[in-house]
């Protein structure tokens, strides 16, 4: 992209060469999370506003009192979205709790909410509160069988762990490449012809074929070309593990990879604050479901606050998240201070025992004063 930063359109070779990249990013997201073609792939400026965007289409023929399902785990980018269109459109928001001794959306929670008026469902793959993996299959085939669509936020998945969307079933699922070591850039993933079917809100100049119809505006196109770069280092971190010439097989093995890696210091993590006097973790905590979770970790203390200990871990050059970090909904369900959230400590597959080490030491200094 240092040469090719002409837009789309133009019979000369810098257009043309952008129209490359630009259709190289859609095949490598393609490829990155199992869909079946390009066409099913639409690249926006972000999760948050891919979802604005696409709910105004998939809401379009729902009717006054016709029902929303959101769980209490979900991140505000799978939230307001749908609580806008709702009031937009009349229609009924209906909560679906997580269980708190297992952490995660327990199949029964769901299908005590759904009814014949369930028209859609917008699930959390894992919590960026919590870090807890829900069983997203069993949920999209409970909430399909209820004739009801599945909208499905993978922001927090996508970077320790393997997306597979057929595998899944869902009808829509986004993510968000800077999550996953790329650039600012959503991507929203929908069955093409679902897609298709949508009522895209578009220019009229603007094609009406896919993902066109929902890529409005100029294409970020030296972010696209991040993406393919992105989707290009999972194929080479692969390759120490695999000998296969399949770009899928080899991102697959990238991420068996960093999960072999990544759990053992994320049990080590909370192993080691756990220990910690005054110390609470809100996600699953027992080693032996350590699969059932993603490295991110939240925690708080009960008489040190989040943002105290961040600045403290900060000027240790530990750089760690606090607050509800728009975590609003699992703040709310489990009777954090919205103002105060938690402490976030992300863990990923370039960090080493030494790191997970002073992260522990830190924390333990930080909260010593308050238990003398």
């Amino acid at each position: 992209m240092i040469t090719n930063a002409s837009n789309l359109g133009g019979h000369f070779a810098p257009s043309v060469a952008t129209e490359e990249v630009t259709l190289q990013a859609h095949e490598d997201a393609a490829l990155f999370l199992g869909a079946k073609s390009a066409k099913e792939i639409v690249i926006g400026q972000s999760m948050t506003t891919l979802t604005f965007h696409l709910s105004r289409s998939i809401c379009r023929d729902f009717q006054p009192g016709d029902e929303i399902i959101i769980s209490r785990v979900e991140h505000e980018g799978n939230v307001g979205p749908w609580l806008e269109i709702a009031k937009d459109k009349d229609l009924k928001i209906v909560w679906v709790d997580f269980d708190r001794e297992t952490w995660l959306i327990e199949p029964e929670l769901l299908e005590n909410v759904l009814t014949d008026k369930t028209k859609l469902v917008c699930l959390n793959y894992a919590s960026n509160m919590t870090g807890s993996i829900n069983d997203i299959k069993t949920l999209t085939k409970l909430a399909q069988d209820a004739g009801a669509l599945v909208f499905i936020d993978a922001v927090q998945l996508a970077p320790p762990h393997l997306v597979d969307v057929q595998a899944l079933g869902c009808d829509f699922l986004v993510c968000s490449s800077y999550k996953f070591f790329g650039p600012h850039l959503g991507i929203l993933w929908g069955k093409e012809g679902i897609l298709r079917s949508l009522h895209p809100y578009k220019g009229r100049c603007v094609s009406d074929e896919l993902p066109d119809r929902f890529e409005t505006g100029t294409p970020q196109f030296e972010l696209l070309a991040g993406l393919s770069a992105t989707i290009r280092y999972f194929e080479n971190l692969g390759r120490s593990a695999s000998t296969s010439e399949s770009g899928r097989e080899l991102i697959s093995a990238a991420y068996m990879l960093s999960r072999d890696y990544e759990e053992p210091l994320t049990n080590m993590l909370i192993d080691g604050i756990s220990q910690i006097p005054g110390v609470s973790i809100y996600g699953i905590t027992n080693p032996n479901r350590v699969h059932e979770r993603v490295p991110t970790i939240s925690m708080r203390h009960s008489r040190v606050k989040p943002t105290e200990i961040a600045k403290f871990l900060s000027n240790e050059g530990i750089y760690v998240w606090h607050g509800h970090n728009y975590a609003y909904e699992p703040t709310r369900f489990l009777n954090i201070p919205e103002e105060e959230g938690v402490v976030r400590i992300g863990l990923a597959h370039y960090n080493t025992v030494e790191e997970v080490n002073r992260v522990i030491r830190a924390i333990d200094e930080v909260t010593s004063t308050a238990r003398n």
